[in-house]
C-alpha cells in the first residue's frame, strides 16, 4: 500500500538522521486551487499513531471520499517512532499530507514553518467554526494567532477496575465517592504475596492518565500559567507524589521493569493487575478485548479526601497537513471535513474516542458496554495538560529521574526538587 511504502521510506531516512528542532522552514508551499476546481491527482496520506482508532477513522475517510471524491488512506505508525517518522519526514520534504498533531510537539512544528497555515481557510469555512471546540484545545495549535490544527477530539481519566478480582477478593467495586485513599486501601487488599497479582499500576511515565491527576487534586501543579515556573517543588505537588511513593513502598503495584515490559493496559486486559487509570482514548482497545469486554468496568476519578472534589488532566489532538504539501487544498477538505460536527459525531458513535466538537460525546458514551459516563463527568473539573515549548525535554527528564524513586533509590521529595530544578532552566531557555 501507498501509505506503508511511504511510511517505511521515512523511518529508513530517520534512521540515518533524525531532524534537530526541525529547523528547516517550509518554503514554495503549493497555490491553493478553489473548491471548484479539479480533484487530488493521489491518494492522501493520513498519518495516526494509534491503530485502535485506524478502522473507525477509515469509515469516516471513506464517507469523505464518498462526498467529495477525494480519496484518503490512514497508516499508522506506534508513538515511540511517529516523531521520529515525522522529524524525518520534515527534512526531506515528505511529510505525511494529513496527519495528527499532539502538544507536546506542536510549538516545535508551528514555530518552524512545518505545518500548513488554517487561519484564513478556517475564516471563510462554512464547516467550521473554533468556538464550537474547547479553548484549551484550540490555543494547543494557534501560534501568534495563527491556527495551524483544528482539534480533533478531547479526552479525560478515568479509574478502570477488574470486577472479577474484586468479587473474588470480596471488595466492593469504585464509586465516584472514592478517595485516593479508598484506592490505596482497596489496592493492598487486591495484591497477591505471591506476586500473581498486583492492586494497581501507575508508570514513571504516564503523567496524563496517572500522576498528574494527583498533583492537580491535591492542589499542587507541574507548569506555571504563564509557562515560566516549574510547580515539581510546589508542597502540594510533593505531598500528592509522595502518596504514589507509599504506593510503591507498599508493594500494591508490579515492579518497574514489569510494567515498563508490558504497559499498565497489557497488565489489565491479561488479568494481571485489579484497577488502572486510563484515558478515553482507550474506549477501541477495551471494548475489542474479550477478557476487558466481560470482567471491567470504569468509574469517575477519586476525589480529594478533603475537598471533596476530584480533577481531570485533559488533552486533545489536532488536525494538521504539512506546509509544503503536494495536495495542501484537498488536505485541507479532509481537515475541514474531520473537524465538522458531522464527522466528529461519526467519531463518537463509532467508539473512536471522545469529539472535540461540543455536545457530540454523548453518543461515545453510548457505544460500549461500559459505564463512559464517568469519562464525561471528569469534564466538570478538568485541567489541561501541562505544556512549554519544551515540554518533550523536561517530561523526558521526570521520567528518568522517578526511574530511582520506584527503584528506592531516591526519596520521593528530593526527586521532584531535582526535577523542578532541572525543568526550571529548561523554561528559563525557552
Amino acid at each position: 500500500m501507498r501509505l506503508k511504502r511511504m511510511s517505511a521510506i521515512l523511518l529508513a531516512s530517520a534512521a540515518a538522521a533524525v531532524l534537530a528542532a526541525c529547523g528547516q522552514n517550509a518554503d514554495g508551499q503549493e497555490k491553493e486551487s478553489s473548491r471548484s476546481e479539479k480533484k487530488s491527482d493521489g491518494v492522501l496520506s493520513v498519518m495516526t499513531w494509534d491503530d485502535n482508532q485506524a478502522k473507525g477513522l477509515q469509515k469516516i475517510l471513506d464517507d469523505f471520499t464518498k462526498e467529495t471524491g477525494i480519496e484518503a488512506e490512514t497508516g499508522v505508525v506506534k508513538w515511540d517512532e511517529y516523531w521520529t517518522m515525522l522529524d524525518a519526514g520534515a527534512r526531506g520534504g515528505t511529510l505525511p499530507d494529513v496527519f495528527w498533531m499532539h502538544s507536546n510537539e506542536a510549538e516545535r512544528y508551528m514555530t518552524n514553518g512545518l505545518l500548513l497555515d488554517l487561519t484564513d481557510k478556517i475564516e471563510s469555512s462554512d464547516r467550521i467554526d473554533l468556538a464550537n471546540y474547547p479553548e484549551d484545545i484550540v490555543k494547543l495549535y494557534n501560534n501568534n494567532n495563527k491556527q495551524y490544527a483544528v482539534p480533533k477530539d478531547v479526552d479525560t481519566i478515568a479509574l478502570w477496575y477488574n470486577k472479577k478480582m474484586f468479587d473474588e477478593a470480596g471488595v466492593e467495586y469504585p464509586t465516584a465517592e472514592w478517595t485516593w485513599n479508598d484506592v490505596f486501601e482497596a489496592a493492598k487488599k487486591l495484591t497477591k504475596e505471591d506476586g500473581s497479582q498486583y492492586g494497581l499500576a501507575m508508570r514513571n511515565d504516564n503523567n496524563q492518565a496517572g500522576y498528574y491527576n494527583m498533583i492537580y487534586d491535591n492542589g499542587g501543579y507541574i507548569i506555571s500559567e504563564d509557562k515560566k515556573k516549574s510547580g515539581w517543588d510546589d508542597p502540594k505537588t510533593i505531598q500528592a507524589m509522595e502518596m504514589l511513593e507509599s504506593w510503591i513502598q507498599a508493594g500494591v503495584m508490579p515492579t518497574l521493569e514489569t510494567m515498563s515490559e508490558n504497559g499498565e493496559d497489557v497488565l489489565f486486559q491479561s488479568g494481571k493487575i485489579a484497577m488502572t487509570f486510563q484515558g478515553s482514548w482507550m474506549l477501541a482497545y477495551f471494548k475489542e478485548n474479550e477478557y476487558t469486554a466481560e470482567n471491567c468496568d470504569c468509574v469517575e476519578l477519586p476525589m480529594n479526601a478533603e475537598t471533596g472534589k476530584r480533577m481531570s488532566v485533559y488533552n486533545g489532538l489536532g488536525w494538521a497537513a504539512a506546509a509544503n504539501g503536494e495536495h495542501t487544498e484537498d488536505a485541507w477538505k479532509l481537515i475541514e471535513y474531520l473537524g465538522s460536527k458531522e464527522a466528529q459525531i461519526k467519531q463518537a458513535e463509532l467508539g473512536i474516542t471522545m469529539s472535540a466538537y461540543k455536545d457530540t460525546s454523548d453518543a461515545w458514551a453510548n457505544s460500549a458496554d461500559f459505564n463512559l459516563k464517568a469519562y464525561l463527568n471528569m469534564m466538570d473539573d478538568m485541567v489541561i495538560r501541562p505544556y512549554s515549548k519544551t515540554t518533550v525535554t523536561w517530561e523526558n527528564k521526570a521520567n528518568e529521574i522517578l526511574k530511582e524513586v520506584y527503584a528506592g533509590d531516591k526519596p520521593m521529595a528530593d526527586a521532584c526538587r531535582e526535577i523542578a530544578e532541572f525543568m526550571n532552566q529548561s523554561l528559563a531557555e525557552e
